[in-house]
Formats: C-alpha cells, structure tokens, sequence
C-alpha cells in the first residue's frame, strides 16, 4: 500500500495536465472553425461527442480501474488523449474533427480524470478524511486550467492552434509517467474485506437505492452547467465585443477561484451534510448566472463572474464522490462513480452543443443561459431527498 499522500499527489498532477488541457479547448473554436471552414455548431458537436465519450465508456473504465488498476489505465488513456491531440492538428473537415477531438479524446479523458484517481485515492484514505482528499486531487484540475489555459492563449497567438495541439499532446503524455504513483489493485485489506461482493451485485445494490439516481439527475445538470460554459463563453464575450484574450482570462480565474472552492467544499463534506452543501452549491450558480446576465456586462464584471463560478465549478465532484463513496463504500467506487460521471457527460453533450446550435438558429445564447439557470434551481432541490446514510451491508451488525 502506497502512502496516502504519494498517491494523492500523483492523483492531482494527473488531473491538473488533463483536465488543463480539456479546459482550453473553446479557446481553438474561432481559430479551428476559420481554418478548416466549420461552424460553431460542428465545434461544439466535437466537444458534445468528446463530453459524451468522456461518460459513455466511463463506467467500464472505472471497472477496468477497479479490476487490473488505476496506473494501468491512466498510462492507456494518456497515449489515446495525446493521439487524439495530434490527430486533431491535422483534422481538414468536421468528421476530422469529430474523431479526433470528439471520439479518441473523449475516450481517453474517462481514463485520465476523477473516476480512475479518485478510485485509488479512495482506498488510501480514511472515510472522515476522503472527502478533503478528493478535494484536493478536484483543485488539481483547476490548477491545471489556471496554468494552462493561459499557455495555450499565448501558444495560439504565437505558433497557431495546429503546433499548439502538439504541445498539448506531450503535456498529457506525461500523465503515463505520473501513473506509478497510482498504480496498485483494490484486493485487499480490512475495509474492503468487510465489503466483499462482486460488481454485478454492486450494480445491483445502486440501481435500487433512489437516492443512487437523483445524484445521476444532479450531476447532469453541473456537466450542462460545465460544458456550456468553457465551450461558449469565450465566443459570447467576443460577440459582445469584450474580445477574445478575455476568453482566456475568464478560463484562468474560472480554474484558480476553483482551487479554492475544490478544497472548500470537499472540507465541507467532512463536517457537513454532503447533500446539503451540494444544495446550496447549485442554487448558487443560477444565482450568479442570473445576476451576471441581468446586470451591465463590463471586463470587470465578467471577471467577477469568473471567479464566482469558479468558487462553485468543480466542488461538485468531491461531494459527489464522496456520497457514493459514503452510501456504497470504496471497493467499486470507481464503476459506481463512473456511471454518475457519465449523467455528467450527457449533460455536457447537451451544454456544449444545444448551446451551438440554439446559437445558430437564434444568433444569441440566451435561451441557453435561461436553460442553465432553471437546471441549476432544479438540481438544488432534487438532492434534498437523497437518503446519504451507509447501505445495510456497511452497517455495524
């Protein structure tokens, strides 16, 4: 068994190189869709197929993780992202594009985020510690997005987007180096002993337990709420004739506000009701989408909006994983974990490219901002039921 704090480590580097370089990809679409003559609506079909690759083949990722472990896995995923970074450079048409940005990274990006790490780093941990810890790997993804979108902007303006994309290939493929450090099965120990079943039964246990399903239904409202966002937003502050460098800027101080708010709520999931501050996360964000829309749209107040839903951007995943983790246990957190992750994905397909497409039918994206705020009020109710106490298996006798 690795130490806590190695696995921990390696975990957040991993997500801080793949997730840095997911998060810059609105920044290609005015150049990707000029150069190789597309519309916003074939972009965001390529980020809505790679959102729904992302969850589609997340659980059986996560089932891979759990079986053969999470190094080997990562190490996979790294050589497809970075094969798909590549093949993008060199994509002449949309169909390029769909499979390259779309289907090859989409796929590899279920093998080299949250599902496959937090898995490992969930074993590694005690259960009054697991949700700072998932805290902790979630803020590298935003680390990540401070630090690398900004290179991106800069590499884009520089060399263009098609030696940019090789530069990003060989950040993700340092994620295979950074698999040892996570590397290891989940067949043994005490904990896991105590929760000894196979993964159909596992599969069996959460498709029953309603509160299994209304975490699906939340956490497809945060991918609609992501996705929308990093994809278009970019776009919609150049249309309003704040420029496209914001673009990058909002991006950046979207991921260093989320550094904060990772760590802040996965503290919070420690000493609170997860489902509870999970509530309050959502009915936040409608807030402040609603306030940045009604009120007067400036550099500043686009930045101040950057930054307050960064506080709120990726605090969903250590409270949702650790409901998972809390209610079924650590041993197929992974699989379980995944196909949440993958009702995050969906709503990141319908984020990503019904905003594109409401774009090109209406020529504005309020319609998807209204869409964004009324999903927000919906998620924040629908976790209040959710009955968060451990299955009857987990329970002392």
């Amino acid at each position: 068994m690795k130490r806590p704090w190695i696995v921990i480590a390696c975990a957040a580097f991993i997500v801080t190189l793949a997730m840095g370089v997911r998060q810059s990809f609105g920044l290609f679409l005015p150049q990707m869709s000029v150069d190789i003559g597309i519309s916003r609506s074939d972009f965001g079909l390529a980020m809505a197929l790679q959102n729904l690759l992302f969850g589609l083949v997340q659980p059986f990722v996560g089932a891979l993780a759990d079986k053969h472990g999470a190094g080997r896995v990562v190490v996979a995923g790294a050589l497809l992202y970075a094969l798909g970074l590549i093949g993008a450079a060199f994509a002449t048409d949309a169909i390029g594009l769909h499979i390259s940005f779309g289907i090859f990274i989409g796929m590899a990006q279920s093998a080299t985020t949250f599902v496959v790490v937090l898995g490992a780093v969930g074993r590694v941990v005690s259960a009054e510690k697991r949700s700072s810890a998932f805290g902790i790997v979630t803020a590298g993804g935003s680390l990540g997005q401070f630090l690398v979108v900004p290179l991106a902007s800069m590499l884009l303006g520089d060399v263009g987007y098609q030696q940019t994309l090789w530069i990003m290939a060989g950040l993700v493929a340092l994620c295979g180096l950074l698999a040892i450090g996570v590397a290891g099965r989940s067949d043994g120990g005490t904990t896991l002993a105590r929760e000894e079943q196979s993964a159909r039964e596992a599969l069996r246990e959460a498709a029953v337990h309603r509160g299994y399903w209304l975490l699906n239904a939340g956490f497809f409202v945060c991918g609609f709420h992501i996705a929308f966002i990093a994809t278009h937003l970019p776009a919609y502050l150049d249309d309003k004739g704040l420029g496209i460098d914001i673009g990058a800027q909002v991006l950046a101080l979207v991921g260093l506000f989320n550094i904060l708010g990772s760590y802040v709520f996965g503290r919070a999931g420690d000493v609170l009701r997860q489902k509870y501050v999970l509530s309050a996360l959502y009915t936040a964000r409608s807030i402040v989408i609603a306030l940045f829309l009604f009120l007067p749209l400036t550099h500043a107040s686009a930045l101040v909006f950057a930054g307050a839903m960064g506080f709120l951007w990726l605090g969903t995943v250590p409270l949702t994983s650790g409901i998972v983790g809390r209610i079924f246990g650590v041993r197929y957190l992974s699989m379980l974990y995944g196909i949440v992750f993958l009702s995050h994905q969906i709503g990141s397909f319908f984020g990503a490219w019904m905003a594109g497409l409401i774009f090109d039918w209406a020529g504005s994206y309020d319609i998807a901002w209204g869409f964004a705020i009324a999903l927000g009020v919906f998620a924040g109710l629908v976790h209040l039921p959710i009955a968060d106490t451990p299955v009857r298996r987990l329970q002392p006798a």
